[in-house]
């Protein structure tokens, strides 16, 4: 099926026009008229060939949602019409036990990712969201509740998840304390978020412009990490501390901040080794730890608590053609918090 989309021909070209070929649907498969997608920075940095191994014409996109349009012979959990949605990953091994155990982002033969990747066992490549439709196989497929708008449903199924999953894996509680490092996409998620889960939250940024931004989302307070006091005064103050920010920064002085037995979660991935003192993690019995994407299991999950609890993403929507303006804004930090492709402007 010849499909609308926008392509980076090659590493760092302005992504323009271009037509790929979708499959039909298999007995298994679910075919997704793709609505709306978000804007990752990792499609900035992909597109542009910053991070190595990009496939071209490359069409970005992993925060995908719309409405099914046909479904396979054998698809039973969705029907035409349904409010659905795709993240970073389309296919997994189906057979390692990450994959048996729900957590096929961590796939031991590697996840198929939406885009730059190819199908399984083939040398086709995968083309992402940046596009009118797309072809997935039932078992990857998320379903969107109702009681969230479908535009700002779409950066959950990175943004969101990429926060959710680390708070409900190593046990947000009620009533705890957390800071939030970085308030972009990814951090403005973490907020609402923990604030959803009940917990006391403390936005740290470098930008003191963002504090009323940071309140109201619904953050209990604020501080801004250039002032020097502000590592004195919150020493040993928080459970836990969600790292979003992608820049290299000092992760020994935010260590500090944690409770004897707090944790420290990154997210964010600089692009250079972070050096790291073994007394930060020693005095306290603190634990500096990672996380990447959920499972298919744990994004609908979120999914579903995001509705009960009324969060959603806050969104820029944009139509296709502005595509190459929203990366500008987007290194320089312009968006609050995620842009959002209208793919009937395709």
């Amino acid at each position: 099926m010849s499909t609308p989309a926008y392509a980076a021909a090659s590493a760092g070209a302005a992504l323009a026009p271009w037509s790929i070929e979708r499959r039909a649907p298999g007995a298994h498969d679910v075919q997704i008229e793709i609505a709306y997608c978000g804007v990752c920075h990792s499609d900035i940095h992909q597109a542009r060939g910053e991070w190595g191994g990009g496939i071209f014409p490359m069409v970005p996109g992993h925060e995908i949602v719309g409405h099914v349009g046909a479904v396979g012979s054998a698809v039973t959990r969705f029907k035409v019409g349904d409010a659905v949605g795709v993240g970073c990953f389309v296919d997994s091994c189906r057979e390692c036990a990450s994959c048996h155990d729900g957590v096929e982002q961590y796939c031991t033969n590697g996840m198929t990712v939406t885009y730059n990747g190819y199908e399984r066992g083939t040398q086709t490549p995968t083309y992402g969201g940046y596009s009118t439709r797309v072809v997935v196989d039932e078992n990857y497929v998320l379903r969107v509740p109702a009681g969230i708008p479908l535009d700002r449903a779409a950066p959950l199924l990175c943004a969101g998840i990429t926060v959710y999953s680390p708070l409900r894996h190593y046990g947000l509680k009620a009533g705890q304390q957390i800071a939030v490092v970085g308030l972009g996409g990814l951090g403005h998620m973490g907020v609402k978020i923990a604030r959803a889960m009940g917990a006391k939250v403390t936005v740290l940024s470098t930008s003191p412009g963002k504090r009323d931004d940071a309140l109201a989302l619904g953050a209990d307070g604020f501080a801004a990490t250039r002032e020097p006091a502000t590592f004195r005064t919150l020493a040993g103050r928080f459970d836990f501390i969600l790292d979003t920010v992608s820049a290299a920064h000092d992760y020994n002085a935010y260590l500090n901040l944690l409770k004897r037995d707090g944790t420290m979660i990154l997210v964010g991935m600089p692009d250079q080794p972070v050096p790291l003192a073994a007394g930060a993690l020693i005095m306290g019995r603190k634990r500096l730890v990672g996380s990447l994407i959920g499972g298919i299991r744990e994004t609908q999950e979120m999914l579903d608590f995001c509705a009960t609890h009324n969060v959603a993403s806050d969104i820029e929507l944009i139509p296709a053609a502005r595509i190459n303006e929203a990366y500008e804004r987007m290194i320089k930090g312009d968006v609050r918090y995620r842009f959002v492709i209208d793919c009937a402007s395709f």
